[in-house]
């Protein structure tokens, strides 16, 4: 699951800094200015959410996910990430919403495309991680990108 990831696989006591790290983060509109979720099937978690303000007018927005591969190809990811958009521009009344991921990462990039997320940019070796220099994209909505899909539904 890491391999895109900006950490390594995760050892016990390291979830549980992360864990403690992420409690506080229940809603944009608190201290944190954060709303980090986790998505449950069939009792298990499989996966996690995040999304977080990124400037000062409190209107943009970056999100984050990792689900178990194992769950994958179910339509799982997406639902679950359209939920929190949708918790982003109708709740929040946030303007725009960005993903930044590894080049490589074809799912989710496939995933934002279904979503209706524009695919902004492709930076060329801009990220050093795990002893490698890695492309990024990155695809954005705005709210009056998601009243257009919605409409054309």
């Amino acid at each position: 699951m890491a391999r895109y990831l900006l950490d390594d696989p995760w050892t016990r006591p390291f979830a549980g800094q992360q864990l403690q790290k992420r409690l506080p983060r229940t809603g944009l509109d608190t201290g944190a200015g954060a709303l980090a979720l986790v998505w449950e099937y069939q009792g298990q978690v499989i996966g996690d959410a995040s999304l977080w303000l990124t400037d000062e007018t409190k209107q943009v927005a970056e999100i984050g996910w990792v689900m178990n591969p194992a769950f994958g190809g179910q339509g799982l990811a997406t639902e679950a990430v359209e939920a929190v958009l949708d918790l982003a521009f109708d709740t929040y009344r946030l303007h725009r919403v960005a993903a930044q991921m590894d080049a490589r990462n074809m799912a989710s990039a496939r995933m934002c495309e279904r979503l209706g997320m524009q695919k902004e940019a492709h930076q060329r070796q801009n990220w050093w991680s795990k002893g490698e220099w890695t492309d990024t994209v990155i695809y954005a909505t705005l709210k009056t990108d998601r009243g257009e899909q919605r409409e054309g539904s």
